[in-house]
């Protein structure tokens, strides 16, 4: 299912436009991602939950070459399902 098609779905759902609809996604994504970026966790209760990690910085070897290279720390996305929905999929 692409955007367009869960948007024009969701639309029929909740009896809105699809322009209204799609609104309403950009907006609570829009928002989603300011929290992220301010370091917020997100929990959706039944879904799961959103938080940004810090990795660290690591020594990483080259195969090839053998060459040791340093990984710079950065941001990475995690996401963790609900136990609920962990057990829709068993």
């Amino acid at each position: 299912m692409n955007n367009k098609e869960f948007t024009s779905e969701l639309a029929e759902r909740l009896g809105y436009t699809i322009k209204d609809t799609s609104e309403l996604i950009g907006s609570l994504l829009s928002d989603m991602t300011q929290k992220l970026e301010e370091g917020n966790m997100i929990v959706i209760q039944g879904f799961g939950s959103f938080e940004v990690k810090k990795k660290t910085e690591r020594i990483s070897i080259n195969l090839t070459s053998k060459q040791r290279i340093l990984v710079p720390p950065k941001l990475v996305l995690s996401y963790k399902p609900s136990n609920t929905l962990k057990d829709k999929f068993k």
